[in-house]
């Protein structure tokens, strides 16, 4: 399925400002499950774009604005072509194997950075006692029906709600709360993920909804966060907690890293007094015709 994909970033300062400089994470990847045909960045102020691969293999475009400014426009389109993910996605070893994969020193070694606590997922004293209530690993026949029960858990304990977080937001509050949103719902599997030695990612990207609620052009899309977990024989493999679903062609993955921090689609600085205001507005269309 080809999927347009529009994100306008909005910043407006409430005094000038100067010495803006800001990195995006906005470009699509493209990997087995998509191709990202097109993409482009428009910044107002004009400024000239320049471009790097970070630690983790996502694009980071970066710019800066010496000049004083008291609004930026940054708009991102992309057209991705996607699909599903196959249906074999089963067991391939028998649990015992795949565990004993799992916990070896090459697995390990190669891993570490998606095995290793972050401020955004520490595995808690109530983290451990809330997996040992729910998830009793004798009752597994292995690691990707595991993942999915670990999803189906989170969707069912949790609640979104789009007020009770927010950017910063840890596994204990979410776990406190019993609420939050995408970015929450990953950080949360993610930290149950290493508890159980499985490597485990969080992806940023977006989701298409439109044709699950009639067609009303009135919805508000956003960017979607999701987990790719590493399963022996299998590999990377996405699971959606919010959604409790499979990743198939709605989602266009923009990058992944160990948590929200690493991934962040716009950040940056500036000098300059006075508030700020935000405004973040995303489209995804389904193309009616070929490229």
């Amino acid at each position: 399925m080809k999927l347009q994909i529009s994100h306008l970033t909005k910043y407006t300062y409430e005094q000038p400002v100067i010495d803006s400089m800001n990195e995006i994470r906005l470009t699509p990847r493209t990997n087995d499950d998509q191709v990202c045909h097109e993409h482009t960045i428009l910044i107002k102020p004009n400024v000239q774009l320049c471009s790097y691969q970070d630690y983790f293999g996502n694009k980071v475009h970066h710019f800066s604005i010496a000049s004083s400014h008291q609004e930026l426009l940054i708009e991102s389109r992309s057209i991705v072509e996607t699909s599903d993910q196959p249906d074999e996605l089963k067991q391939h070893l028998p649990f015992e194997s795949e565990l004993e994969i799992l916990m070896s020193d090459s697995i390990q070694n190669q891993y570490a950075e998606y095995l290793m606590e972050t401020d955004y997922t520490r595995t808690t004293p109530e983290l451990r006692r809330f997996c040992s209530t729910h998830i009793q690993l004798n009752e597994m026949n292995g690691v990707y029906q595991l993942l999915e029960y670990i999803s189906s858990l989170l969707f069912s304990n949790l609640t979104y709600d789009s007020t009770a977080s927010h950017v910063h937001t840890t596994v204990e509050e979410t776990l406190r709360l019993k609420r939050g949103v995408c970015q929450d719902y990953a950080h949360l599997m993610i930290a149950i993920c290493r508890i159980y030695s499985i490597p485990s990612r969080y992806v940023s990207g977006y989701q298409f909804i439109a044709d699950l609620n009639d067609e009303q052009t009135e919805i508000q899309h956003a960017s979607h966060a999701w987990i790719e977990a590493y399963i022996p024989i299998l590999g990377w493999i996405g699971f959606d907690p919010t959604n409790n679903g499979k990743i198939n062609w709605r989602y266009v993955k923009i990058g992944h890293g160990r948590n929200y921090s690493d991934i962040v689609p716009v950040k940056g600085v500036y000098q300059g007094i006075g508030s700020q205001h935000l405004e973040v507005s995303v489209d995804v269309k389904v193309l009616k015709t070929a490229l």
